[in-house]
């Protein structure tokens, strides 16, 4: 017996492997039947579907168009990097669902679909991740501008795990790259280490980010992935750097022709000498923030501070200043005394 006329059948893979089928009055309309065969034979299938059709038929919202309308809002990444990224994995997830309604991510089914769906990057645990963060913040979005009632697809388990709070740059390290790098790379390193900033902040930095102070001067930066302004100390090194930067030019680190860097030319670059130095360690750009919480403890900012510019949990950052003081021995004892202080007897 075929399907009645109009009827949008949907097969979703359950994680038994095995299929289930949703059936609605029209495609993207009310579901009214879900079976485990295709063609449902039950006397109720048919009058469900007869009840369906009679209700009002209100626009329906479909996956697609809600991923359209949050990559054309407010709510959607800044930054252009970050941005690109969410597309790619919002237009996947659009893809696969390219025939259901919203709504289905009303139902408590719904988790086990979104799970299959990531299912196809297990390989890849930081991408098997990287679907569901991005597929469940415009679910998210959806639910706050009322076009979902709710959904079930929060924290969903996460393959990825990774903790780089004890890989930390010591002076040894940046002295190695030091001896024998070329200069945009040990200016590129020196800046990381005192300020902290990710890579896509670092290769921005102009002059007219230095303002005065009424004790020296400091970096005012907004940051990209945050939006938060930061307002950071110009350590001597750091002071070096800014004061060497040819006057011609408008951004304080550059490539080895002048001109300017892409994050990952930055992270590269830093790669490729860390490797031909002989650091054993996989150490990376992002791993100097470790370092630049240790510098900005030295500079006078209170762990608050630096767990703010970090983004970092106030205890994170103490754990992290305090592996670094562990893994630097020169610096242990000074490093430590003001730890405590910032502390205060507690974190």
């Amino acid at each position: 017996m075929a399907l009645p006329k109009g009827v949008h059948r949907v097969r979703r893979k359950l994680a038994s492997g095995k299929s289930r089928y949703h059936f609605y009055a029209w495609r993207g309309g009310t579901k009214f039947w879900i079976d485990d065969i295709p063609d449902p034979k039950d006397h109720d299938f048919h009058v469900a579907f007869a009840e369906a059709v009679e209700r009002p038929q209100p626009q329906v919202l479909m996956i697609p168009t809600m991923v359209d309308m949050f990559l054309s809002s407010a709510a959607r990444a800044k930054g252009p990097r970050s941005f690109a990224d969410q597309q790619k994995w919002l237009l996947r997830f659009a893809a696969h669902f390219h025939d259901a309604p919203a709504v289905i991510f009303e139902e408590r089914g719904s988790r086990g679909e979104m799970n299959n769906w990531r299912a196809q990057w297990q390989h890849s645990p930081k991408q098997h991740d990287m679907a569901g963060t991005h597929a469940v913040r415009v679910l998210n979005w959806a639910v706050e501008e009322g076009f979902l009632s709710e959904h079930h697809c929060n924290k969903l388990p996460r393959l990825y795990q990774v903790d780089r709070s004890e890989v930390v740059w010591t002076p040894s390290d940046r002295e190695a790259i030091n001896a024998k790098a070329p200069d945009w790379v040990r200016r590129l390193l020196c800046a990381a280490c005192e300020t902290g900033l990710r890579p896509g902040d670092l290769i921005k930095l102009t002059r007219a980010a230095v303002e005065l102070t009424p004790h020296g001067r400091r970096l005012r930066v907004r940051t990209n992935k945050r939006r938060r302004l930061a307002h950071i100390p110009i350590t001597p090194a750091l002071s070096e750097v800014i004061d060497t930067t040819p006057s011609d030019r408008i951004l304080i680190l550059t490539n080895a022709s002048g001109g300017p860097l892409t994050e990952h030319r930055a992270s590269e670059g830093l790669r490729q000498w860390r490797d031909k130095v002989g650091l054993s360690r996989d150490l990376r750009l992002q791993d100097c923030r470790g370092t630049a919480a240790t510098r900005l403890l030295n500079s006078g900012l209170s762990l608050s501070e630096i767990a703010n510019h970090m983004g970092w949990s106030i205890r994170h950052a103490a754990n992290v200043i305090e592996h670094y003081a562990q893994v630097s021995p020169d610096e242990t004892d000074a490093v430590m005394v003001k730890l405590a202080k910032a502390k205060g007897g507690g974190i």
